[in-house]
C-alpha cells in the first residue's frame, strides 16, 4: 500500500524544497545518541568505521538491527542518521551507520574513495552482521547517496536471495544519477554543488600524490559540477569508462524490477536534487515490494513538518515505522530510549 502524495504536510515555517532541505539540516538534534565507534578492515586492507548507537538500555539481544548509510559527504553521524537512530530505537530496533570510506574523519588507505553504485562495502558489512548474529533480523535505511547504494545492492541480491536484509528504507535517492547531475547545474541547486564539491576537493587534494596518477588530477579539482568531478576523479578511480559508463551503470532506478526485500521509497517531487520526471513510478508500481511514498513536496533528505517548538522528521519516522514493522515480524524486543 503506497503513501498518499498528501501524507506529509510541510512546516508552516519551512514552505519551500530549499526551506524544507536546509531547516531539516540546521534544526535536526545532534544530542542525545550516544555512538561507539568500531572499525573493521576490510579484504582489501583498507577500514570501514562503523558507529553503533547505544541505547539507555543497553543490549537487547535479539532485536532486530539495522544498517543506516548516509548521503555524499555526510557520515554515520549526520543529523539525519542520529534522528533514525532515535525513531527505530523508540521502536525497538537497534541501529548502527556504516561510515562510507574516507566520511569517518580520517581518510581511508586504499586507492579510491567512495561512489554512488558501491555495494561491495555494504555488503561485506551485512555479512559479517549476519556471521555475529546468526538469526538476529537485519535492515537497512539509505539516504540520498545511501539509498541509492542500498536499493542497487538489494536489486542485485534479488535475483539470488534477500541479501541478508529483511527490510529497508530510502530517503531521498537520486534514482538516475545522470539527469540529477544536470538537474544541479542550474538555480540555488549550484550552491549545494559548490560545497559538496569543496568537501570533495578537499579529500582528493590530500591525496593528491598518490590519486594524481588514476585521476585527471587537475580537471577534478577545477570541476564545477558533478559531472565534470564525476569525469575527471569518481569515473577513472573506480573502474568505469567516464561520467556517463558510471551514471549508467549506478543508477539505482534500473535494479527496481529485481528488488525482493520489503522496501518503503520515500521521495519528494520537488526534490533540488532529482526533476520529477526521474521519479522511477512506473518500476515502484511494478514491484510488490516496493512501497513508495512520493509527495509533493519535502526538498532533499528535508520532511519536516509541525511548528518550530515540537517538529516532527516526517521522514525519518516513515521509514523506521517500515522497517520496524517487516523486521519486528521476524523478532521479539523492547521499546528503548536514547
Amino acid at each position: 500500500m503506497s503513501g498518499s502524495v498528501d501524507d506529509f504536510a510541510p512546516a508552516w515555517w519551512l514552505p519551500g524544497r530549499h526551506a524544507q532541505t536546509i531547516g531539516a539540516r540546521a534544526t535536526r538534534s545532534r544530542t542525545g545518541v550516544r555512538l561507539a565507534r568500531e572499525r573493521l578492515t576490510t579484504p582489501d586492507g583498507d577500514f570501514l568505521d562503523l558507529d553503533w548507537a547505544e541505547t539507555a538500555a543497553g543490549p537487547l539481544p535479539g532485536a532486530p538491527l539495522a544498517v543506516v548509510l548516509h548521503g555524499l559527504e555526510g557520515s554515520a553521524r549526520s543529523g539525519y542518521a542520529l534522528e533514525a537512530y532515535r525513531q527505530l530505537a523508540r521502536r525497538g530496533v537497534a541501529a548502527l551507520g556504516l561510515n562510507f570510506r574516507s566520511c569517518s574523519g580520517e581518510l581511508n588507505r586504499a586507492m579510491r574513495l567512495y561512489h554512488s553504485g558501491e555495494t561491495g562495502d555494504l555488503r561485506y558489512v551485512i555479512g559479517e552482521l549476519g556471521r555475529r548474529f546468526p538469526g538476529r533480523p537485519l535492515a537497512a535505511i539509505g539516504f540520498s547517496l545511501g539509498g541509492n547504494v542500498l536499493l542497487k545492492y538489494l536489486g542485485e541480491e534479488g535475483q539470488e536471495g534477500q541479501g541478508g536484509l529483511l527490510a529497508a528504507a530510502a530517503v531521498s535517492v537520486p534514482y538516475d544519477l545522470a539527469a540529477g547531475a544536470a538537474h544541479t547545474e542550474h538555480g540555488v541547486a549550484r550552491a549545494y554543488v559548490w560545497r559538496l564539491l569543496h568537501s570533495l576537493k578537499r579529500k582528493v587534494r590530500a591525496r593528491a600524490l598518490v590519486l594524481g596518477g588514476r585521476i585527471d588530477l587537475r580537471r577534478a579539482l577545477a570541476a564545477r559540477t558533478f559531472r565534470e568531478f564525476d569525469d575527471a576523479a569518481t569515473a577513472p578511480l573506480h573502474g568505469f569508462i567516464d561520467a556517463d559508463d558510471y551514471y549508467r551503470r549506478c543508477s539505482s532506478a534500473s535494479y527496481l524490477a529485481t528488488i525482493r526485500v520489503p522496501t518503503r521509497l520515500i521521495q519528494a517531487a520537488d526534490d533540488p536534487f532529482l526533476p520529477a520526471s526521474a521519479l522511477p513510478r512506473e518500476a515502484a508500481a511494478g514491484n510488490p515490494a516496493l512501497d513508495a511514498w512520493f509527495t509533493r513536496r519535502g526538498g532533499h533528505v528535508g520532511f519536516v513538518s509541525g511548528p518550530p517548538w515540537r517538529r516532527v522528521y516526517w521522514a525519518e519516522r516513515r521509514a523506521a515505522e517500515h522497517v520496524a514493522s517487516v523486521a519486528l515480524g521476524f523478532g521479539t524486543a523492547g521499546t528503548v530510549t536514547l
